[in-house]
């Protein structure tokens, strides 16, 4: 799960709005209001008075849960007297999925756990297929209101340059640190048995990472041990560094932007000389066999079965102790690099995914499915969907502090945690609306390892106020973007691979750059400027 966090400065997007001109197919922002409205009762439980029904697409990480029978929502309908029909896929399909139900319009009531990005959003809520929730929130949603008035970036976030907003997103709480930063994990045991101290420098983490795969730290007399792994691509290992070589000093919401130094006006990070730096850092490392090979093309799942065999010195992602039962990892140091930076800015505001649960225009019941959904924001509803129910996946004593029970983290079967409540839950993999607290969530990043590791990372993190939140587009300007921004993308991503793993030389360098030109990028950066200066008025 990534780090976020919230705080910030409101910025007027619906001033913004008034001053774009943008407009929108839906020339009314009210909530008009469906049939069923009677059948909703404004506050309590149940939600409906009598049962209904509804269509709904969602995302799971497990192929093996069952969301028809699945406890969390057969016990949510007994409360709510909302029935969901769900259609389900796995995340890995989710993209292909969901668009080909749009594009044919065979698409549900209710998307959940769907991830829609903002040009989707605004896509489609433009064109009507999303409807939009202002008022709807407003008159349905007072656990989610509530935060949207704590925590204004968020709602700056969400809402599109039209002034609507079309989509639920995760918040993470900006109080839960570890769940906000962390760095990679490395491990203390094999540092001792070589003398070694946990890196200070990029430099240092280069000779470390060669003496952990070159001096037998695990004394088997074997050459077995790795380096430095991640089942979750080469990004993890990137946005780690990022910090180190002085980039995305305002953090990740927008990971092709920051700031040339001393300006308010944006660079393009793939193509500046410390993002050449990193990689160059990284094809070292490949190069020597110091990061897994297969970084590019594992699956988290995969890449589990190796990891847990011990032979990495130092791991990505989440506590090993928790991830994979391996003991003697601690988290590693936020860097200093070859230019002296050492900052860690692989933050966001705490908005994640923005369209985590949307409502389309084939619902029969708007107003009861924001209230279903906003039930998710509120302490309770939080409570179920991440610790489940008392007595069957948590216990409480008598101050309301809650765990699971010792079946969950101690499974009979070997499960690890997430395995083990995915039997009743679904919030394993990161794919949910709600926000998400340290109180109620006791994933790994709740634990003390994660806690100290954070720590740790906090004096070297990004100011809240130099983070940006992402920005939003008019719907021209989204065009624009997107037509530009998916080319570049794809070719950024192909060419950072290419040079991290030597298939193309540091020589080609400038044609990288001026291909990147040629595709439009003085256009794309023109619109991002823009998009960041009208936040500003």
């Amino acid at each position: 799960m990534k780090k976020k966090r919230v705080y910030g400065l409101m910025a007027t997007m619906m001033l913004a709005a008034s001053i774009l001109g943008a407009c929108s197919d839906n020339k009314e922002n009210k909530a008009s209001t469906s049939g069923n409205v009677d059948n909703v009762n404004a506050t309590g439980m149940p939600i409906a008075k009598d049962k209904i029904e509804v269509d709904g697409f969602a995302a799971k990480f497990f192929a093996s849960q069952d969301w028809n029978s699945l406890m969390l929502w057969q016990e949510y309908e007994k409360m709510s007297n909302i029935h969901i029909n769900w259609t389900t896929v796995q995340t890995e399909v989710l993209a292909d999925k969901k668009n080909l139900l749009l594009a044919a319009g065979n698409y549900p009531e209710i998307f959940f756990a769907s991830a829609f990005s903002r040009t989707d959003l605004l896509k489609y809520g433009q064109q009507g297929v999303f409807i939009p929730l202002n008022d709807y929130i407003d008159k349905y949603a007072p656990n989610f209101k509530k935060l949207l008035e704590e925590y204004p970036t968020v709602k700056q976030g969400i809402t599109m340059a039209d002034g609507n907003i079309y989509g639920f997103p995760t918040i993470y709480d900006p109080k839960f640190e570890s769940l906000r930063v962390g760095a990679p994990w490395i491990n203390q045991q094999w540092l001792d048995k070589l003398s070694l101290k946990s890196p200070e420098t990029t430099e240092d983490l280069y000779k470390v990472l060669k003496a952990f795969k070159e001096n037998d730290p695990n004394g088997n007399g074997q050459q077995d041990e790795q380096g430095w792994g991640s089942g979750y691509g080469i990004k993890q290992f990137i946005d780690y560094l990022r910090g180190s070589f002085g980039l995305n000093k305002q953090g990740t919401m927008n990971p092709n932007l920051d700031f040339k130094e001393g300006t308010k006006e944006f660079r393009f990070v793939p193509t500046t000389d410390e993002y050449k730096q990193l990689l160059e850092f990284l094809n070292k490392l490949y190069s020597e066999d110091l990061i897994n090979k297969d970084v590019f093309t594992t699956e988290p799942q995969k890449f589990a079965a190796e990891a847990g065999k011990g032979t990495f010195g130092m791991l990505s992602e989440v506590d090993p102790k928790e991830l994979f039962k391996l003991d003697g990892y601690v988290g590693a140091h936020v860097l200093e690099g070859p230019n002296g930076d050492r900052q860690y800015t692989a933050m966001s505001n705490g908005l994640g995914n923005l369209g985590m649960f949307v409502v389309t225009d084939k619902a029969k019941n708007p107003e009861a499915m924001v209230r279903w959904i906003d039930h998710l924001y509120g302490d309770e509803g939080t409570k179920m969907f991440f610790m489940g129910f008392k007595g069957v996946t948590y216990e409480e004593d008598a101050v309301g502090n809650v765990k699971y029970v010792d079946n969950i983290t101690n499974n009979p079967d070997g499960k690890n945690l997430d395995q083990a409540i995915s039997d009743y839950l679904t919030w394993p993999g990161g794919y949910y609306p709600g926000i998400v607290t340290q109180k109620y969530f006791q994933g790994a990043e709740a634990k003390e390892n994660s806690i100290n590791n954070a720590q740790q990372v906090m004096p070297y993190a990004l100011k809240d106020e130099d983070i940006i939140p992402g920005l939003n587009y008019t719907l021209e300007e989204n065009e624009q973007v997107s037509a530009i921004l998916t080319d570049i993308q794809t070719y950024v991503d192909e060419m950072t691979a290419s040079f991290i793993t030597g298939k193309a030389s540091f020589d080609k360098w400038d044609d990288y750059k001026k291909t990147i030109e040629k595709m439009g990028l003085e256009k794309y950066m023109k619109v991002a400027q823009a998009a960041y200066d009208r936040t500003k008025k």
